[in-house]
């Protein structure tokens, strides 16, 4: 497998840290606002990423970060009147919302900036001790660029060409006061008498709060250890966020990311989509008229380091290939192995996972070597739809001959290459809309009633809810509510029974 590195503007041969291991940290989002199409081109470029490495054999550990307080989050819950942790986590659950609907893999961990301030303290301390940090005397601390030789090395910027290294969201007045050089930046703001006083954290330095690069180092350092596979992000974030991510971390002594990815911007009349812009496409707003499935199809065929022309027309032929894939593999009757065809399996924690089966039967489906070779150049998703469109044709003609083994055989292996853009129809999280839709790219309506299979499957999860709570069992009853309230429907208790969307046990 081959990586362009970021940082070496080379494609590189990807070799792990550890055999058979993959670390990979993504920069998640700023809870300050909701999420438009912008924020979720990394989320969804990454999670084919992780499907891509785990679907190779690797085992990924996936590292998403929230980072949930910083000058946006004040500045913006002091004008709505609301505590920032309250906006906070009213935005992070759009976020989650955004996430799930256009079925991205969850990360292994999800680290919060506020719940992570020690490790936060103890980096600034190390780079204190080492020399790369000082403290103005008033609660501000601050890393020294030039301090570290090699400074500049990700976006190739020699420190005597900077005016300042930090983002111009992060500049304030009191902060910039205390600098020895403009071009340094923050690792810890001293607290400010009109700020919340609950936004602040005892330090050795002063009370304050973590500067925004700072918290990325820390939590990277703290769940991959020192050296890390790949460090992940929007190609906005190469600089200031990321070069200082980078100092900080080479400053500590640790090697940090070996390899660099990141993604294109996704761009609204040739200007990338920013809330400053006022260019944004709210994700809410979007998927009120088009099927999740047809936006994550309209983002993720596009190679992930090309930037994205957001547009109707886009989109509509995103939905069109959508439905072409979708039409041919509801005509072919499946057939599932005996040995995975139990509607309830358990993942490696001992939860209920239905889907387990569906991932098992597909994982053992070998894929078109074309088709792996462009995914292992550079993810090069673009480079291997011809396998997708070729599979699809030889299927359709075994499906129009009679030979109904031979289009089963072509279709599992088109689902099994879907799978890895998190498309497979079968999905639990497309499944109700792909028998919903009629019309191409329409977003599905939750009335209508799921096909057998889905209906089967919630019948005899709400069988098992059941009986988990006659036995007092809340916890199992509550994983199963759960489950298929974030893949199916809500779980509601009727005096004729429990319903799930058009499913009703009694």
């Amino acid at each position: 497998m081959k990586i362009f590195d970021s940082a070496t503007h080379e494609v590189r041969d990807f070799v792990p840290v550890t055999p058979g291991k993959v670390g990979l940290y993504l920069c998640g989002p700023t809870v300050q606002g909701a999420p438009h199409l912008g924020h979720l081109r990394a989320a969804l470029n990454f999670d084919v990423l992780v499907r891509w490495l785990r679907r190779r054999g690797y085992a990924v550990t996936y590292v998403r970060n929230v980072t949930d307080i910083d000058d946006k989050i004040l500045a913006k819950s002091a004008a709505a009147g609301v505590p920032w942790w309250e906006l906070a986590a009213h935005f992070e659950r759009e976020f989650d919302f955004a996430y799930r609907a256009l079925n991205t893999v969850p990360p292994t961990v999800t680290p919060h900036a506020t719940g992570h301030i020690p490790q936060q303290i103890a980096l600034i301390e190390r780079l204190l001790e080492r020399g790369h940090a000082y403290s103005d005397t008033n609660g501000n601390v601050y890393f020294s660029v030039t301090s570290l030789p090699d400074y500049g090395a990700l976006t190739n910027q020699p420190v005597s060409e900077l005016a300042s290294t930090e983002d111009e969201s992060q500049i304030d007045t009191a902060t910039e006061t205390g600098k020895r050089d403009p071009r340094d930046f923050a690792l810890w703001k001293a607290a400010k008498d009109d700020e919340p006083s609950d936004a602040a954290w005892d330090a050795p330095w002063g009370r304050g709060r973590p500067g925004w690069h700072l918290e990325c180092s820390a939590m990277s350092q703290a769940y991959l250890g020192d050296t890390f596979d790949i460090h992940g992000g929007g190609l906005d974030l190469r600089f200031p966020h990321h070069e200082n991510e980078m100092a900080q971390s080479h400053g500590a002594g640790w090697g940090f990311a070996r390899y660099w990815m990141h993604n294109a911007w996704l761009t609204l009349k040739g200007e990338k989509m920013s809330k400053s812009v006022g260019n944004v496409v709210g994700v809410r707003r979007l998927l009120e008229d088009w099927d999740p499935a047809v936006v994550r199809m309209s983002v993720v065929t596009t190679h992930y380091r090309t930037n994205l022309e957001y547009s109707e027309d886009s989109l509509k032929q995103a939905a069109l290939l959508w439905d072409k894939f979708t039409s041919f593999l509801l005509q072919v009757p499946r057939s599932v192995p005996a040995e995975t065809a139990a509607p309830e399996v358990r993942n490696v924690y001992g939860d209920v996972n239905p889907d387990l089966a569906r991932q098992r039967e597909l994982a053992a489906v070998e894929l078109p070597d074309d088709f792996v070779a462009a995914l292992d150049d550079d993810l090069n998703v673009p480079g291997a739809l011809p396998a997708l469109h070729r599979t699809l044709k030889t299927g359709k003609a075994a499906l129009n001959s009679g030979d109904t083994t031979g289009a089963q055989q072509e279709a599992l292996q088109l689902r099994a290459m879907l799978d890895v853009f998190g498309l497979d129809p079968h999905d639990p999280a497309w499944v109700a809309s792909v028998s919903a839709a009629e019309t191409p790219g329409t977003a599905p309506n939750p009335t209508e009633t799921p096909n057998d299979s889905l209906t089967a499957l919630v019948t005899a999860l709400l069988q098992q809810r059941g009986e988990a709570k006659a036995q007092r069992d809340w916890g199992r009853a509550d994983a199963i509510r759960d489950l298929l309230q974030t893949h199916v429907a809500p779980v509601v208790d009727t005096p004729a029974g429990v319903q799930c969307g058009s499913v009703t046990f009694s």
